[in-house]
Protein backbone atom coordinates (compact mmCIF):
# COMPACT_ATOMS: atom_id res chain seq x y z
CA UNK A 1 0.00 0.00 0.00
CA UNK A 2 1.32 3.62 -0.87
CA UNK A 3 0.32 6.82 0.67
CA UNK A 4 1.17 9.84 -1.66
CA UNK A 5 0.11 13.09 -3.07
CA UNK A 6 -3.26 13.22 -5.28
CA UNK A 7 -2.11 14.29 -9.18
CA UNK A 8 -4.70 15.96 -11.56
CA UNK A 9 -4.71 12.71 -13.64
CA UNK A 10 -5.93 11.14 -10.32
CA UNK A 11 -9.03 13.24 -9.95
CA UNK A 12 -11.26 11.00 -11.89
CA UNK A 13 -10.55 8.11 -10.20
CA UNK A 14 -10.84 9.53 -6.56
CA UNK A 15 -14.16 10.44 -8.10
CA UNK A 16 -15.05 7.15 -8.80
CA UNK A 17 -14.16 5.88 -5.39
CA UNK A 18 -16.40 8.80 -3.72
CA UNK A 19 -19.39 6.94 -5.98
CA UNK A 20 -18.52 3.58 -4.54
CA UNK A 21 -18.21 4.36 -1.08
CA UNK A 22 -20.29 7.64 0.06
CA UNK A 23 -23.89 8.84 -0.75
CA UNK A 24 -22.57 12.70 -0.89
CA UNK A 25 -21.23 12.85 -4.32
CA UNK A 26 -19.39 15.87 -5.63
CA UNK A 27 -19.43 17.19 -9.63
CA UNK A 28 -15.69 16.88 -11.36
CA UNK A 29 -15.20 20.24 -10.81
CA UNK A 30 -15.24 20.47 -7.14
CA UNK A 31 -12.28 17.81 -7.39
CA UNK A 32 -10.76 20.06 -9.65
CA UNK A 33 -11.32 22.92 -7.69
CA UNK A 34 -9.10 21.47 -4.71
CA UNK A 35 -6.79 19.83 -6.81
CA UNK A 36 -6.04 23.59 -8.37
CA UNK A 37 -6.43 25.56 -5.08
CA UNK A 38 -4.59 23.01 -2.76
CA UNK A 39 -2.19 20.30 -4.38
CA UNK A 40 -0.12 20.08 -1.44
CA UNK A 41 -3.35 18.96 0.19
CA UNK A 42 -5.21 15.86 -1.13
CA UNK A 43 -3.60 12.47 -1.28
CA UNK A 44 -4.46 9.04 -2.58
CA UNK A 45 -3.80 5.38 -0.55
CA UNK A 46 -3.39 2.96 -3.84
CA UNK A 47 -2.57 -0.90 -4.40
CA UNK A 48 0.21 -2.57 -5.60
CA UNK A 49 -1.33 -1.96 -8.31
CA UNK A 50 -1.42 1.64 -8.66
CA UNK A 51 -4.94 1.43 -8.31
CA UNK A 52 -6.84 3.84 -6.23
CA UNK A 53 -8.52 2.37 -3.31
CA UNK A 54 -8.90 5.58 -0.77
CA UNK A 55 -8.72 9.32 -0.67
CA UNK A 56 -8.82 12.42 1.16
CA UNK A 57 -9.37 15.32 -0.81
CA UNK A 58 -8.89 18.37 1.54
CA UNK A 59 -8.26 22.25 0.97
CA UNK A 60 -7.98 25.75 3.51
CA UNK A 61 -10.68 27.51 4.66
CA UNK A 62 -11.00 31.23 3.39
CA UNK A 63 -11.94 33.01 6.22
CA UNK A 64 -9.65 35.99 6.79
CA UNK A 65 -10.95 36.96 10.07
CA UNK A 66 -10.12 33.38 11.33
CA UNK A 67 -6.73 31.50 12.41
CA UNK A 68 -5.42 29.53 9.40
CA UNK A 69 -7.60 26.21 9.56
CA UNK A 70 -7.77 23.42 7.04
CA UNK A 71 -11.05 21.28 5.98
CA UNK A 72 -11.34 17.65 5.13
CA UNK A 73 -13.96 17.88 2.59
CA UNK A 74 -14.09 13.88 1.75
CA UNK A 75 -12.59 10.57 2.84
CA UNK A 76 -13.02 7.95 1.62
CA UNK A 77 -11.45 4.02 1.72
CA UNK A 78 -12.93 1.13 -0.20
CA UNK A 79 -14.79 -1.40 1.53
CA UNK A 80 -12.24 -4.34 0.49
CA UNK A 81 -9.51 -2.02 2.10
CA UNK A 82 -10.87 -0.68 5.43
CA UNK A 83 -9.73 -1.38 8.75
CA UNK A 84 -5.74 -1.22 7.38
CA UNK A 85 -5.07 2.12 8.70
CA UNK A 86 -5.38 3.49 5.23
CA UNK A 87 -7.81 6.65 6.39
CA UNK A 88 -5.68 7.29 9.53
CA UNK A 89 -2.96 7.77 7.34
CA UNK A 90 -4.52 9.99 5.03
CA UNK A 91 -5.76 12.41 7.46
CA UNK A 92 -2.42 12.44 9.38
CA UNK A 93 -0.80 13.07 5.72
CA UNK A 94 -3.48 16.18 5.12
CA UNK A 95 -3.15 16.98 8.03
CA UNK A 96 0.54 17.43 8.09
CA UNK A 97 0.35 19.49 4.62
CA UNK A 98 -2.14 21.73 6.34
CA UNK A 99 0.31 22.45 8.98
CA UNK A 100 3.51 22.68 7.02
CA UNK A 101 2.20 24.82 3.77
CA UNK A 102 -0.23 26.61 5.52
CA UNK A 103 0.10 26.99 8.99
CA UNK A 104 -3.15 25.26 9.98
CA UNK A 105 -4.20 25.70 13.91
CA UNK A 106 -6.98 22.96 13.48
CA UNK A 107 -8.72 21.17 10.53
CA UNK A 108 -12.48 20.80 10.33
CA UNK A 109 -14.78 18.62 9.12
CA UNK A 110 -18.54 17.36 8.80
CA UNK A 111 -19.63 13.75 9.64
CA UNK A 112 -23.18 12.07 9.39
CA UNK A 113 -24.65 11.80 12.80
CA UNK A 114 -25.46 8.02 11.87
CA UNK A 115 -22.08 7.11 10.39
CA UNK A 116 -20.58 5.33 13.70
CA UNK A 117 -17.75 4.10 12.30
CA UNK A 118 -16.17 7.52 11.10
CA UNK A 119 -17.48 9.52 14.46
CA UNK A 120 -14.96 6.52 16.10
CA UNK A 121 -12.34 7.37 13.90
CA UNK A 122 -12.51 10.89 13.68
CA UNK A 123 -13.49 11.10 17.80
CA UNK A 124 -11.28 8.05 19.17
CA UNK A 125 -8.52 7.36 16.65
CA UNK A 126 -7.99 10.70 15.06
CA UNK A 127 -8.66 13.22 18.84
CA UNK A 128 -11.57 15.23 16.71
CA UNK A 129 -13.91 17.36 19.11
CA UNK A 130 -17.94 17.60 18.06
CA UNK A 131 -18.27 21.44 18.14
CA UNK A 132 -21.61 21.72 17.03
CA UNK A 133 -24.90 19.73 14.92
CA UNK A 134 -25.58 21.23 11.92
CA UNK A 135 -29.51 20.32 11.26
CA UNK A 136 -30.17 18.95 8.17
CA UNK A 137 -26.86 19.42 6.69
CA UNK A 138 -27.27 17.00 4.00
CA UNK A 139 -29.13 16.58 0.96
CA UNK A 140 -31.51 14.09 2.24
CA UNK A 141 -31.89 15.97 5.50
CA UNK A 142 -29.82 14.09 8.03
CA UNK A 143 -27.66 15.95 10.65
CA UNK A 144 -23.87 16.83 11.05
CA UNK A 145 -21.42 17.13 13.86
CA UNK A 146 -19.32 19.69 12.74
CA UNK A 147 -15.70 18.57 14.04
CA UNK A 148 -12.34 20.06 14.95
CA UNK A 149 -9.36 18.67 15.78
CA UNK A 150 -6.53 20.74 17.00
CA UNK A 151 -3.00 20.78 15.13
CA UNK A 152 -0.96 22.20 17.81
CA UNK A 153 0.77 19.00 19.12
CA UNK A 154 1.04 17.24 15.81
CA UNK A 155 2.59 21.51 14.43
CA UNK A 156 4.88 20.42 17.77
CA UNK A 157 6.04 17.16 16.91
CA UNK A 158 7.61 18.16 13.25
CA UNK A 159 9.02 21.03 14.48
CA UNK A 160 11.09 18.58 16.91
CA UNK A 161 11.82 16.34 14.01
CA UNK A 162 15.41 16.93 12.15
CA UNK A 163 14.91 18.35 8.55
CA UNK A 164 16.39 15.88 6.15
CA UNK A 165 18.35 17.22 3.46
Amino acid sequence: MNIRNARPDDLMNMQHCNLLCLPENYQMKYYFYHGLSWPQLSYIAEDEDGKIVGYVLAKMEEDPDDVPHGHITSLAVKRSHRRLGLAQKLMDQASRAMIENFSAKYVSLHVRKSNRAALHLYSNTLNFQVSEVEPKYYADGEDAYAMKRDLSQMADELRRQPEIC
